[in-house]
């Protein structure tokens, strides 16, 4: 079973900057992609950033140029470094790894951690 542990989130304000962490339990896995996604009350989980395995990177319009997502090469690790923060990036994080499997690709989550941007 995958497990994928994030960390790095936190409150700041407008302006400033976090960087968030998930790590995939083990190297074994090649996934397909592995990304954020973020999820405010009363709507739905959407995508922030993912990088795929050949490198291509997605980024969603509202954080591009603000944001980076980047991945250990050694490890199943990807951060997210967020600057110039807003408070419209206020939202629960979660760490999302797509892994193929024999009928398809399933999915893997973390936990979720806080990112709160106010004064």
């Amino acid at each position: 079973q995958v497990q994928l542990v994030e960390s790095g989130g936190g409150l700041v304000q407008p302006g400033g900057s976090l960087k968030l962490s998930c790590a995939a339990s083990s190297n074994r896995f090649n996934f397909n992609h592995m990304g954020w996604r973020r999820q405010v009350p009363g709507k739905e989980r959407e995508w922030v950033a993912r990088i795929h395995g050949n490198g291509r990177v997605y980024y969603t319009d509202s954080v591009k140029g603000r944001f980076t997502i980047s991945r250990h090469s050694n490890a199943n690790t990807v951060y997210l470094q967020m600057n110039n923060l807003n408070p419209e990036d206020t939202a629960v994080y979660y760490c999302n790894g797509n892994l193929p499997t024999v009928d398809g690709a399933r999915e893997f989550w973390g936990q979720g951690t806080q990112v709160t941007v106010s004064s």
